[in-house]
């Protein structure tokens, strides 16, 4: 288990962060730093472990806060060169970021400076939803300014800081409320040449489509008026949670918004009894019973069955495809049954829909048994 993610933060981890410390801030006690982070590390999880070394941060910089951001940036590493595939490392940085936020918000400039030089190393995502919170509107200046930085890590903090529903992290209640403000930041990146950007500005539509699902449609509807590849590629992403739940509004946004004219036939499920760690096999035949070929986006709703036994669907893609007049489709597809760290399975009845354009076609039902 030693390549657990949590174990990025180990004996040696420690020791290099407290060697950086050192170099900036040389009367930093490194044995310390080091004895007091280690104590009970073992027992904790990824963040639990960063926020004990930013805890322990506090007790080892100079104080105040402006002293220790100070120090903080000088034991930076080298600046990201690129926006993708840099792996795990820079991660070392979570710790700063937390101490950031826990002891940073008495500080504007100070933290902002510190935010600005982090997230080119990691991402001060979770740090700047704290100063959000206090400092809304001269928070949101700031990103708006830094929404034109020439460094694509800055950028993207404007975009991935603001989402409402950031995974790892307290939500924005405000801005589930209105997101408003946040749109106006994603104006100005609609166009980033990045797709380290464009994905998390479509990530950020995606969030405010789960609370304001017809103003993410209308956004997105807009933004593809005489839209580039780039912006295409924002909305389609943008939508796919919306997609999935057929959602009208981002189904027409997409040019798939008219109520199919579709047949299903030859419906197949293989096996009827599917057993715990196995998979479902399905196939059927899509026939366009219109007078006009259709665009069609075609995916499958499975009902799984709950631990206190009521069912929740969950979609899965399959196709999206143009059918003409009287035009038939095969289409297949399996759905696996093995354990995940994302869903976990419950023996009982389950069925199956196709969804077409948002459209629930019944294909039929099938037992899981353990």
């Amino acid at each position: 288990m030693g390549d657990r993610l949590k174990d990025l933060f180990d004996e040696r981890r420690v020791r290099s962060i407290a060697r950086d410390l050192r170099s900036a801030h040389p009367g930093l006690d490194e044995r310390g730093f080091a004895r007091d982070c280690l104590a009970g590390l073992s027992d904790l999880e990824l963040t639990g472990r960063a926020s004990r070394i930013a805890d322990v941060m506090h007790h080892h910089l100079p104080q105040p806060f402006p002293e220790a951001a100070r120090v903080i940036v000088a034991s930076l590493g080298p600046e990201l060169g690129r926006s993708d595939a840099f792996g795990l490392e820079p991660l070392q940085y979570m710790p700063h970021v937390f101490y950031v936020a826990k002891r940073g918000l008495d500080h504007f400039e100070d933290a902002m400076t510190a935010q600005y030089e982090l997230t080119k190393r990691f991402s001060a995502e979770f740090s700047i939803r704290a100063f959000l919170t206090r400092y809304p509107d001269a928070t949101l200046r700031r990103l708006r300014a830094w929404a034109a930085d020439p460094n694509v890590h800055v950028r993207r903090l404007v975009s991935e800081g603001t989402r409402p529903r950031l995974p790892w992290a307290p939500r924005l209640r405000a801005f589930q409320q209105d997101p408003g403000p946040v749109i106006d930041l994603l104006e100005i990146l609609k166009d980033d040449p990045e797709r380290y950007v464009q994905r998390s500005v479509a990530n950020n539509i995606n969030d405010i489509g789960k609370d304001h699902p017809s103003v993410a449609a209308s956004l997105c509807r807009r933004w593809l008026d005489g839209a580039p590849p780039g912006r295409q590629w924002i909305v389609r992403h943008a939508l796919r949670s919306l997609v999935k739940k057929g959602d009208h509004g981002a189904l027409d946004a997409l040019g798939f918004g008219a109520a199919p004219s579709v047949a299903i036939a030859s419906a197949s499920l293989s096996p009827r009894s599917v057993k715990l760690g196995g998979e479902l096999r399905f196939s059927f035949e899509l026939t366009s019973t219109a007078p006009r070929d259709q665009e069609l986006i075609v995916d499958c709703a499975v009902h799984f069955v709950k631990a206190n036994g009521s069912t929740r669907p969950k979609v899965f893609k399959l196709r999206k495809l143009v059918l003409p007049p009287s035009g038939r489709a095969e289409i297949a597809g399996k759905v696996s049954f093995e354990e995940m760290t994302t869903r976990r399975h419950y023996p009982g009845r389950h069925s199956i829909d196709v969804m077409v354009n948002g459209v629930a076609h019944p294909l039929g039902q099938f037992e899981v048994c353990r």
